[in-house]
């Protein structure tokens, strides 16, 4: 047996667009990218189009022929939408769809386009997908490299989408899962701005789900952010051996590191002469450790939040207040730009106090700036 332990997704616009038209849903066990494309809005309404067709979840049976017709369900409906109404002409969007079949231990994949599915297993990160894209069949034709693929001008030119046709079809597969496996689903605007192994060494490095998603997000915007980003992380377990967790759901780096998680659970066996003392020595040191981590999060830490007169700021610490009114954290700049002016996405990255790097955040509100038009 197989159940997702926990998940987290995100979405930004990115650096360089003036709307979002990805969409997504995780709904635990199924879940779905979306990259829209077309005129206007059009791509925002052929994703949300393609969304909606899941919102109800999978028909019964077999997982694989239940994923096929719900994207055949959300093509026909993108496509009789563009054909009766002309300011949607021509529209599409990529789809990657991931199911956990929890009997199976499995997963499985449907996808079309070029958003992608990973898998992370002690420490191997496995692509899932295979781009519908013109690069992606030179690439396998031998026309051009994996090198030159990575940097193509027509890397973006996808040659399959639901949408453009009454038919589509889609790619599927089945993938064997065991607990501690870590799922990824994408769109384009991450991939095309870091590679399998910077999106590998993330996950490894994270110690959350939700860190994950935001640090995968935060360096596709830092490497330029062209388009606009979805993640989606995943990670399934076994009920009768759950993940150890305690807010979040932690990512588990190996196998070999769960092994060893529990063979040192089995092998605790503490002798009764000398506990309390060790227990004494072993608290203080812990308090040690959490003082000294404080110290340096408050000097390395920095996050965008919101002064007292409401203006975007920039903060250097930790975003949070201990008792008898001591700050964490300490103003350093603050925007001549009030926090609610901002679009919804933007204030997202203002509101949610993400720890960032000095450069990172400092990046981050001068793109603020600028979009305001306050910087030349």
């Amino acid at each position: 047996m197989l159940r997702v332990s926990g998940h987290s997704e995100r979405t930004d616009v990115g650096r360089q667009r003036q709307a979002n038209e990805d969409s997504y849903l995780a709904r635990a066990p199924l879940f779905v990218v979306a990259d829209g494309m077309g005129g206007a809005q059009a791509g925002e309404v052929a994703s949300l189009t393609a969304i909606q067709a899941f919102q109800a979840g999978l028909p019964a049976g077999n997982a694989e022929e239940a994923i096929e017709q719900t994207i055949a369900v959300a093509n026909r409906n993108i496509h009789d939408q563009a054909v009766s109404d002309a300011s949607l002409s021509g529209m599409g969007t990529t789809i990657t769809v991931a199911s956990v079949d929890a009997d199976g231990e499995r997963v499985v994949i449907g996808h079309v386009g070029d958003s992608r599915a990973y898998r992370l297993r002690d420490g191997i990160i496995q692509r899932l997908t295979k781009d519908h894209s013109l690069v992606e069949e030179m690439r396998r034709r031998g026309q051009i490299t994996e090198e030159q693929a990575e940097d193509h001008p027509q890397r973006s030119i996808i040659t399959r989408a639901l949408g453009p046709e009454p038919e589509v079809q889609a790619d599927l597969a089945t993938v064997p899962s065991e607990p501690g496996d870590i799922f990824l689903l994408c769109s384009d605007g991450l991939t095309t701005m870091i590679g399998d192994e910077k999106i590998r060494d993330i996950l490894m490095g994270a110690t959350t789900l939700d860190a994950a998603a935001r640090t995968l997000v935060d360096e596709a915007n830092r490497a330029g952010g062209r388009d606009n980003i979805t993640v989606i992380v995943f990670q399934v377990e076994d009920p009768a051996n759950p993940l150890p967790r305690d807010d979040h759901p932690t990512l588990i780096r190996s196998g070999a590191a769960r092994r060893a998680r529990r063979g040192e659970r089995e092998a605790a066996r503490p002798k009764r002469r000398g506990k309390v003392v060790a227990g004494v020595l072993a608290a203080l040191a812990v308090l040690l450790i959490l003082v000294g981590g404080l110290f340096v999060a408050t000097r390395q830490a920095w996050f965008l939040g919101t002064d007292t007169a409401g203006r975007v700021a920039l903060y250097r610490g930790l975003p949070f207040e201990l008792p008898f009114g001591v700050d964490l954290y300490s103003l350093k700049y603050s925007t001549a730009i009030q926090t609610t002016s901002l679009p919804a996405n933007r204030q997202r990255s203002v509101t949610d106090h993400s720890l960032r790097s000095e450069d990172d955040a400092v990046s981050l509100i001068e793109d603020i700036e600028s979009r305001e038009g306050l910087t030349g």
